[in-house]
This record gives C-alpha cells, sequence and structure tokens, in this order.
C-alpha cells in the first residue's frame, strides 16, 4: 500500500512543503522509521534528528524551522499522524455475531438488541445487558449485574455481583470489579470479615486498565464518576468514590473511604490512605504518599505527601547535606580549636587516639 504525499497532506489537513509526488509506503516513529516512510517530529527539539533519519516525509506543528526533508504542517502533530498511521494500517473489521451457543447465559439474564455475548462468556442471574453492549470470551458478568449501552468488558474480566456498568464504559483483560474490601474486625484473637454488603458502581465513559481491581462497598457503593480512566494495575478500595473525568495512572493504590474531586490526576504508584479527599483539580506525582487531605487545585509530591515547592525546597536541601556535615565538622574542629576546654573535639578527631568500637 502507497499514497502520494499530496493525498496524506490532504487527508490531514495539513501545509505541504516539498515533493508531492513523492510516494509514501508507511508510517513510523522517528527512530524507526525506513526509506519512503513518513514519520513525525512533536518538537523544535527534535528537529535536527530529521537530518539522520532514513524517513522520506515528516509531520511537523506549524511554525517549524525548515527540516531538511518533505513535511506536512500541521496544527495537532498527534492527530494528524494518528490518521495517517490508520490509513496504512485500518482497523481490523469484526462481524458482530450476537450471541454465541458456547456462552453460558441465564434463562433469567435480560439481553438487549445487538449485544454481542462471545464463546466461553458467562452471564448470571437477573443480569442486564443493554443494547450495542459486548462480552468478550471470558468474562464472567455475575447475578445482578448491568451492563450499559455499547459498553465492553473485554476477556477474563470478572464482574462480581450487582456491579453497574455505565454507557460506552470499557473494562479491559483481567479487571476484578466488587470483590470483597480489605475490610477487618479483631475479635477474640483472630480477624473477622466485616460486612461486604455493597457493590461497585462504574459511570458513563470510563475506562479501567487491564488487571485493576475495584472493591465493593461496605454497605453502599464503590463509585467511580462518569469520564475517569483508570491506567493498569490500580487498586482501589472499598468505600472510595472518585470524581468526573479523574486519571489515576498505573500502580496507584487507594485505600477505603477515600473521596475525590473531579479532574483529579494521579500518577503512578501514588499511594493515597484510607478516608481523605482529594480537591477537583489536583495533581498528585508519582510516589506520592497522601496521608492527608487536599485541597483543590494543589500539586503534590513526596512521602509523605507535601505541596510541590515545599518538597523541591526540601530535596535541593537533601542534596546539599554531605557537603554541610563536611561544613559542620570542619566548624566544630575551628571552635574546638579556639576553645578546646569547652568545645572537645569529635573522638575519632582527635590526635594520637583511635576509637575502640572500630
Amino acid at each position: 500500500m502507497a499514497f502520494r504525499l499530496a493525498q496524506l497532506a490532504e487527508l490531514t489537513g495539513g501545509r505541504l512543503v516539498g515533493d508531492g509526488e513523492a510516494w509514501i509506503t508507511g508510517a513510523a516513529v522517528l527512530g524507526d522509521a525506513k526509506p519512503h516512510e513518513i514519520t513525525l517530529v512533536d518538537h523544535a527539539d527534535r528537529l535536527p534528528k530529521l537530518g539522520t533519519s532514513l524517513a522520506a516525509a515528516a509531520v511537523v506543528p506549524r511554525g517549524l524551522p525548515a527540516a531538511p526533508i518533505a513535511t506536512i504542517e500541521v496544527d495537532d502533530v498527534h492527530q494528524a499522524f494518528a490518521a495517517i498511521v490508520q490509513h496504512f494500517r485500518p482497523a481490523r473489521q469484526r462481524l458482530r455475531r450476537g450471541v454465541s451457543p458456547a456462552a453460558f447465559v441465564s434463562p433469567s439474564a435480560r439481553i438487549e438488541s445487538d449485544v454481542e455475548i462471545q464463546a466461553g462468556a458467562f452471564v448470571g442471574d437477573d443480569a442486564v445487558i443493554e443494547s450495542g453492549a459486548t462480552i468478550h470470551s471470558g468474562a464472567r458478568v455475575m447475578a445482578g449485574c448491568r451492563i450499559g449501552a455499547k459498553a465492553t468488558i473485554y476477556p477474563n474480566a470478572v464482574l462480581y455481583e450487582d456491579t453497574v456498568i455505565g454507557p460506552r464504559a470499557i473494562v479491559h483483560a483481567g479487571v476484578v470489579l466488587g470483590a470483597d474490601g480489605f475490610g477487618y474486625k479483631f475479635v477474640a484473637g483472630r480477624h473477622q470479615q466485616s460486612a461486604q454488603l455493597g457493590n461497585v458502581q462504574i459511570g458513563a465513559d470510563v475506562e479501567i486498565g487491564a488487571n485493576t481491581t475495584i472493591d465493593r462497598g461496605t454497605y453502599g457503593p464503590t463509585v467511580i464518576g462518569e469520564g475517569t480512566k483508570i491506567d493498569n494495575q490500580v487498586q482501589i478500595g472499598h468505600n472510595c468514590r472518585l470524581g468526573r473525568h479523574n486519571l489515576i495512572c498505573s500502580q496507584v493504590g487507594i485505600a477505603g473511604s477515600t473521596s475525590t474531586g473531579d479532574y483529579v490526576v494521579m500518577a503512578g504508584q501514588c499511594g493515597v490512605r484510607d478516608h481523605v479527599h482529594i480537591g477537583t483539580g489536583a495533581i498528585l506525582a508519582a510516589m506520592s504518599g497522601i496521608s492527608n487531605d487536599v485541597p483543590e487545585g494543589a500539586r503534590m509530591m513526596g512521602i509523605p505527601a507535601t505541596p510541590e515547592r515545599e518538597q523541591k525546597l526540601k530535596q535541593a536541601s537533601f542534596a546539599k547535606l554531605p557537603e554541610m556535615r563536611r561544613q559542620l565538622r570542619a566548624l566544630e574542629r575551628l571552635v574546638a580549636a579556639l576553645v578546646p576546654e569547652t568545645h572537645p573535639l569529635p573522638q575519632e578527631d582527635r590526635p594520637g587516639e583511635t576509637n575502640a568500637a572500630a
């Protein structure tokens, strides 16, 4: 498959600079591009690398300095390049086949129109699968669950009883929704499980990454708000209530009964203790340890997390500790030399003496 560069410029609505008749046979990132392929440069700092690239052309931001190869100038480099990649590698077309006879669907389940349930999937008693939803092979939708219109449940995801999935939500492979929360009370020398009588409710347009787990509430629901996007391998504890359009990155751990406002960002491996609230628009840096409520719009980092500016000042001070220690030792020796009877030298600095402990 090959296209003229002018065709790709027309496809993206970009401004062509160079030979529009050149044939382009594929698209690849800068380091992988081969002759007759098109690549992308999203920042001026990467422009010099085009000089050593094998690529025949590049998609670049408008206003970028002249490049050594033909370019297509666009407003949004990644959107334009994605359109070109899809032009060369169209998405696989898959026919919807309805409910497979090799799937188990309870007679009491309600299956609406244009639902696809693939071979090996399980749909339990009283479950409701709304119009246009897709349940992939190996997924288990247990009793009483409700799957919203056009939602997608990928292979081997497990939805415990009474889980609710909003319209157009995406649940990736290996996700577990509605398992018991980690709640115990200590009675007569043993850990006894607390009540696990709630469920999990996932809002519209939520996406949940592979192998993420969200626990059911103790009495009420654990709630994920509309439009929130959750990365792979995230743990969200029982009774949590996340707001709308949050971004929760990989390996974040959120302890029970925590809540967030809208548009919160939690970067990778951030840990949040139980019973705290993260305000709307807050950003928690990677590996932050959150032990208290976070105000709206705050930017937090560190363990324990503090406001970004404060933490950066601390980190700068930590980096100076070795030099500060040397300076302190020098001052101690100077003071001891000036007033030896009241400020003796440290044991290891006394001439002719050895440290017996060593």
